[in-house]
This record gives structure tokens, sequence and C-alpha cells, in this order.
């Protein structure tokens, strides 16, 4: 993702966030054969996480948690191990 893209949009970094917590539950807590975590989807995140309020990360953590069935306390120690 680059910062500098005038074209980005708030939606896109939502997106970025999105992608990494999706990545990280199904890598970790789904029974898929498929890894989805790239050093990319790592890296976008963490980019996104430095613009969008803890109010919208809280939202997608929440939001995520509830469909895929997994534990937000179980969710944070997996997204953030050194908390």
């Amino acid at each position: 993702m680059d910062l500098n893209d005038p074209e980005l949009e708030f939606s896109d970094l939502v997106y970025a966030y999105q992608s990494w917590v999706m990545a990280i539950i199904n890598d970790e807590k789904l029974e898929s054969e498929e890894k989805l975590l790239t050093d990319d989807i790592a890296d976008d995140a963490l980019n996104a996480m430095r613009f969008l309020p803890g109010e919208v990360t809280s939202a997608i953590e929440t939001s995520l948690a509830r469909v895929y069935d997994v534990d937000p306390e179980e969710l944070a120690s997996l997204l953030f191990p050194e908390d």
C-alpha cells in the first residue's frame, strides 16, 4: 500500500486492516490448509493502523470475531501476542 498515493481512501485502510485480521483468523483458528498471511498483508495492516482510529480497528476485530465465532480476547492475543 502506497501511503503517498493521492487516490488512497479511508476504505483502503479499513480493507488492509480487515484483511490482516481475517488472515490471522484463517491461519490460527480455522482448519484451513492454505495460509493467507503474507508479509505484504502484515505490512499494509501496520501502515493502516497508523491512520485508523482505535474505535475502527476495535470494530473490525469485534465484527470478525463474531462472524468467525472467535473469542475476542483470544483474537486480541493472536493479533498482538506481545501485549
